[in-house]
C-alpha cells in the first residue's frame, strides 16, 4: 500500500513519515486539532486537562487530554483509510459517474459479474490488510503535494524502520541554499537521535491500527452493487476492471467512534480482477459525520476524495494520485476547509535498509535542477 497514509504530506513535511506500509492518508483531524490548539492556547502549559477557549465567544470548552489524544488519532484515518479498505493509503470514495472515466471500452465477461459484489470487497480487504502489514519491497519515489502550505516536492525513501523524506522543490523550483541547509540539518539531527525517530514511528502505529480496524469493517459497513455498463477508468489498456458502487449499510452499527466515518460515505471503486487490488476510488461525503457527538469533530457534507493506485513494481501497490476536498469543524471551535492534491511518481525498488542509511542516501543525492 502506498505511503499515502504514511507520507501523504504532513509526516513527510516534518521529515518523519509513517512506516512504509502505512498509507497516510490525510491527517484531517490531527491537522485541525493542531491548528485549534495553537490558536486557542497560547500558554502551552496545560496539564492532564486541556482548556480550549474560543476567544470569539463567551463560552468555554473543557476537554480532557485523553479526548484530545483521541481526536488526534482520528487524524489521517478519517476518510481515506476509512473506505480505503482497499486502501493503501486509505481513502474512501464513491460517486455517481466519474467525469474522467469513459464508458466501458470492452465487454465485461459475464463470469466476473456472476460473483456477488461483496465477494470482491472481501478479497480486496484481504489484499489491503496484507499490504498494510507487509514489509517490503521498499520504494523510493517523489511526492508532489499542493495544499495550504504551498507547492512542494519531496524525495521519499522507505526503510525497515520507517519512511524519511527530504524537501527538494518548492513552487516548481529547486529549494534555495538556505532551505537546503535547513533540510540537511534536520536530517542530520535525525541521524543523531534514533530514540526520537523510534518514538515517532511507535506513535504513528496507532494510525495503522485504526486503518486495520476500519478496513476489516468494510464488507459489512457498506452495501455493494455493480455499476451499470461497468465504466472503465481507461488507464489500464487490456485490463477489464470490475466497477462497484457502495453506500452505507443501514443495518451497520459502528462499534467505535472512528467507525462513524463509514456512515457518511458513498462512492465507487474500480478493482483489478486478477490481483484483487483497488485501482481507483472516488467518494463523496453525502451527509454530516460527527465524532464524539460532534465535540471532537464534525465533517460537513459535500466533501470529495479521489485516489488512484498502481503496481510500482514487484507487486507493490501504492497510490499515484490523491485529491481531498473536505470541510471539518474541530472541537466545536475551528472550521477548516482542507484542499490537498498529492501525486507520487518516479518509483524505484530499493534494498532494505535502516532509517540511518535512508537518511544518508537522501543527503548524498544532488538536488534536481529546475
Amino acid at each position: 500500500m502506498p505511503e499515502l497514509y504514511p507520507t501523504l504530506g504532513y509526516e513527510a513535511n516534518r521529515g518523519y513519515a509513517k512506516p512504509e506500509n502505512f498509507v497516510e492518508p490525510l491527517n484531517v483531524i490531527r491537522k485541525i486539532v493542531s491548528t485549534v490548539h495553537k490558536q486557542t492556547d497560547d500558554s502551552r502549559t496545560e496539564t492532564p486537562r486541556m482548556r480550549l477557549v474560543d476567544r470569539r465567544r463567551p463560552s468555554q470548552l473543557f476537554l480532557p487530554a485523553r479526548t484530545l489524544l483521541l481526536a488526534k488519532r482520528l487524524s489521517a484515518h478519517y476518510l481515506l483509510p476509512t473506505i480505503l479498505f482497499f486502501s493503501q493509503q486509505a481513502s474512501l470514495h464513491g460517486m455517481t459517474r466519474p467525469q474522467n472515466a469513459p464508458p466501458a471500452a470492452q465487454a465485461i465477461p459475464p463470469s466476473l459479474l456472476s460473483i456477488p459484489p461483496r465477494n470482491w470487497v472481501v478479497d480486496a480487504v484481504a489484499k489491503e490488510l496484507e499490504a498494510l502489514n507487509n514489509k517490503g519491497p521498499y520504494l523510493r519515489y517523489r511526492m508532489h503535494i499542493v495544499d495550504a502550505k504551498g507547492d512542494q516536492v519531496r524525495d521519499i525513501v522507505e526503510s525497515r524502520d520507517g519512511t524519511v523524506a527530504r524537501l527538494i522543490l518548492r513552487d516548481g523550483k529547486t529549494i534555495t541554499e538556505d532551505q537546503d541547509k535547513a533540510e540537511r540539518q534536520r536530517l542530520n539531527d535525525m541521524l543523531g537521535n534514533p530514540a526520537a525517530f523510534a518514538h515517532h514511528v511507535k506513535d504513528s502505529s496507532s494510525g495503522k491500527k485504526i486503518a486495520d480496524q476500519l478496513i476489516r469493517l468494510m464488507p459489512d459497513a457498506m452495501i455493494y452493487s455493480y455499476v451499470p455498463e461497468q465504466p472503465q477508468t481507461g488507464k489500464n489498456p487490456g485490463l477489464t476492471e470490475v466497477v462497484i458502487d457502495y453506500e452505507p449499510n443501514p443495518k451497520f452499527h459502528p462499534p467505535t467512534t472512528t467507525a462513524e466515518a463509514l456512515t457518511g460515505l458513498r462512492g465507487r471503486a474500480w478493482i483489478d480482477p486478477k490481483t484483487k487490488n483497488i485501482i481507483r476510488m472516488e467518494g463523496d461525503v453525502f451527509r454530516s459525520v460527527n465524532f464524539g457527538w460532534g465535540m471532537l469533530a464534525h465533517i460537513y457534507p459535500g466533501g470529495h476524495l479521489v485516489i488512484d493506485q498502481a503496481d510500482a513494481g514487484n507487486g507493490r501497490w501504492i497510490f499515484t494520485h490523491f485529491v481531498e476536498r473536505i470541510t471539518v469543524r474541530a472541537l466545536m471551535v475551528k472550521t477548516l476547509s482542507i484542499k490537498t492534491n498529492v501525486d507520487a511518481s518516479n518509483f524505484q525498488t530499493i534494498p532494505a535498509m535502516s532509517y540511518q542509511d535512508a537518511v544518508r542516501l537522501l543527503l548524498n543525492t544532488s538536488l534536481p535542477v529546475q
